[in-house]
């Protein structure tokens, strides 16, 4: 059985401002990804109305998919790279390898929902380029149990190893259940 508990993080100065950075590098990889895709369905597409004699694409592009985007992560990770309308300068390297390729997971469901829609057939509306109050979440997939450390003061609390963050002090409100498994975390900015 899947349990889902929500606890409070209460994360130290500089481990905010780390995990801001790692959320403002998610969003850049998540709406160049995002950017990547419409590219390949605008420049791969003819009108409806116009006819195939006369109608000219050019050659056609490769489909931009999940593995071909992961791919490039580590290419990205070797580099800094310059956000050319803000100018500023973001370290891939800082940001868990996993959680850069759950980027890519999300965008590809994100696209696959607009191209191909749901078991009905219906479609849902284009995806959005997120902002600063839309891209709000860190999934690490591969948690498990080691993660979890336990303080002996009154058992109030519990600390989380984040990898590249360090140990992050959590409320322990809610008991989790005796031989159940860790195996995702998400950190989410509310």
């Amino acid at each position: 059985m899947k349990y889902t508990y929500q606890y409070r993080i209460y994360p130290e100065t500089s481990q905010k401002l780390t995990l801001n950075n790692l959320l403002r590098i998610c969003r850049y990889l998540y709406n160049r990804m995002l950017g990547e895709r419409f590219n390949w369905w605008e420049q791969n597409r003819c009108p409806i109305n116009a006819c195939p004699l006369i109608c000219h694409l050019s050659e056609l592009k490769d489909k931009p998919n999940y593995y071909n985007q992961k791919k490039k992560l580590p290419e990205l990770k070797k580099a800094i790279v310059e956000v050319k309308h803000s100018g500023e300068h973001l370290d891939f390297s800082q940001v868990y390898s996993i959680v850069l390729q759950d980027v890519c997971k999300r965008v590809e469901a994100t696209f696959s929902r607009f191209v191909a829609g749901d078991n009905n057939g219906k479609r849902s509306g284009k995806p959005r380029f997120k902002n600063q109050s839309r891209y709000r979440s860190l999934t690490f997939p591969n948690a498990d149990d080691s993660w979890l450390k336990f303080s002996s003061i009154n058992g109030k609390w519990l600390y989380i190893l984040i990898p590249k963050i360090g140990l992050i002090k959590v409320r322990y409100h809610r008991i989790i259940p005796d031989g159940s498994k860790i195996k995702q975390i998400s950190l989410t900015k509310n």
